[in-house]
């Protein structure tokens, strides 16, 4: 399957799990794994939430941020990767001067 970002338009996500402003994603889901390409603006935010049914792994594509990973903050950059493994919680905030633009893949694990 191919999934053609370049045929798709963002979609905004207001204040997504909670977070600060807005995320904006090109999202593909079969209901067992979504599939986005996604940025936050300066000062936007995913809210911190926990991961029950599935894992996120995400791929800085570039800009900078600051992931929270299980209650600890770390930097994160283009060409970093984060994994938020199932039972486990995270959150994402573009405390940069311009987008950070990411890929993640959200599997569900029953």
């Amino acid at each position: 399957m191919l999934i053609d970002n370049n045929t798709t338009e963002y979609q905004e996500f207001p204040n997504f799990k909670g977070g600060e402003k807005s995320l904006f994603a090109k999202m593909f889901f079969d209901g067992s794994v979504r599939i986005l390409r996604a940025y936050l603006p300066p000062g936007a935010s995913i809210g911190y939430h926990r991961h029950e049914e599935n894992a996120e792994i995400m791929y800085f594509l570039s800009g900078s941020g600051i992931v929270n990973d299980n209650g600890e903050e770390r930097p994160v950059a283009a060409g970093q990767t984060t994994y938020c493994e199932k039972g486990k919680a995270h959150s994402l905030t573009n405390n940069g001067s311009e987008d950070l633009h990411f890929f993640a893949v959200v599997p569900e694990l029953r």
